[in-house]
């Protein structure tokens, strides 16, 4: 499929009615009008998504997307390459948050290697590897047009797999040392911005990493000034393989009309860069949390939503997402099962 062929994705349709029945529901239970704030909010926009007055989020896919960038040979990240690698094989064996998480929701947990400097092989990892990393995009672009293709087709595939299991909801995670700096460059590539306004501490960079990480930016978006043209081209000059396969999983999931949970900063820059793509996919998508990474609430007041979480956390791998999913089930359960009005003979 052509890059222009995923522009012109179709977005499945939000279901208004069941909506709306499910806004009259909530008019029926036994607590004043408005009283549960966001948690009303949250299930009646997921009666629309799931075209059922009283919607579930029992189902939980979980897929994440892991690869190297080129861009940490400058020294941007407080932890080496070799991190990526040993990350990816401690989802595989359950040891991060992230699968702690996935136990606990009994959600489906997937890991997917895109490309690691070092070859890994496990039978938890799912091998999608299209090359040994991204490349060095202060010094070249980060992928070829046809390796940006094959991210994509990764990043759907794990949506068509999801949509096999009957999901509720999707998560996407990402695992990647120095992705903050690509999610960063992307940004300011954007919203034209210089580095020093989006770059921020990542995984635990000091100060002066920080403007060290902010250089990188600028100088990376001089070199690639003519080719920064769209959203895409932006993509693929300065991203990486696991953020170009959020993209597209976002893009498919939206098309497939499974509900998206959004988590932090890099997820965030996915999210918003296949909004840049299809403006109907934010539609589709709950963002779990405000990450403590000092850009990510100027993107969330850029796109006008509210996290359902504020808990500071910075992890990545989808765990703020997925923390999230609690808020999002419970706000089921009280619509479900909360007595209305005329069923527990209390006046209104």
């Amino acid at each position: 499929m052509s890059m222009i062929e995923w522009e012109n994705r179709e977005i499945a349709d939000i279901d208004v009615a069941a909506s709306e029945r499910a806004l009259l529901r909530q008019g029926q239970l036994t607590k004043p009008p408005g009283s549960l704030g966001e948690l009303e909010d949250a299930v009646v926009r997921l009666a629309g998504m799931q075209g059922l007055e009283c919607p579930a989020c029992d189902n939980v896919h979980i897929a994440v997307f892991a690869a190297d960038h080129g861009i940490a040979q400058q020294n941007v990240s407080a932890f080496p390459q070799e991190v990526t690698r040993q990350m990816i094989l401690n989802f595989a064996s359950g040891g991060a948050a992230i699968t702690v998480l996935a136990k606990h929701f009994n959600a489906h947990f997937e890991v997917i290697n895109l490309g690691t400097v070092t070859a890994l092989e496990h039978p938890n990892v799912i091998d999608a590897v299209i090359a040994p990393g991204s490349l060095d995009f202060s010094v070249e672009e980060a992928m070829s047009a046809q390796q940006l293709e094959q991210a994509f087709k990764v990043g759907c595939e794990a949506v068509k797999r999801a949509e096999i299991k009957g999901a509720d909801l999707f998560i996407a995670g990402e695992m990647g040392i120095a992705n903050t700096t690509s999610a960063s460059a992307i940004m300011a590539a954007l919203l034209q911005l210089p580095g020093e306004k989006v770059a921020g501490p990542g995984t635990g960079v000091a100060s002066e990493g920080v403007k060290h990480k902010a250089r990188v930016i600028d100088q990376a978006i001089n070199l690639h000034s003519n080719s920064l043209t769209s959203p895409l081209a932006i993509l693929r000059c300065l991203g990486g393989f696991e953020i170009a396969a959020m993209v597209a999983s976002y893009l498919c999931a939206a098309e497939k009309g499974i509900t998206i949970v959004v988590d932090g900063f890099i997820s965030t820059v996915a999210a918003y860069l296949a909004i840049q793509i299809n403006q109907d996919v934010i539609k589709w998508m709950f963002f779990g949390h405000h990450s403590s990474e000092p850009f990510h609430r100027y993107m969330i007041e850029l796109l006008n939503v509210k996290p359902l979480l504020d808990l500071g956390m910075r992890l990545g791998e989808g765990s703020g997402a997925a923390v999230s999913v609690s808020v999002l089930q419970l706000a089921c359960e009280l619509h479900r099962n909360m007595a209305t009005f005329s069923d527990a003979g209390v006046s209104q």
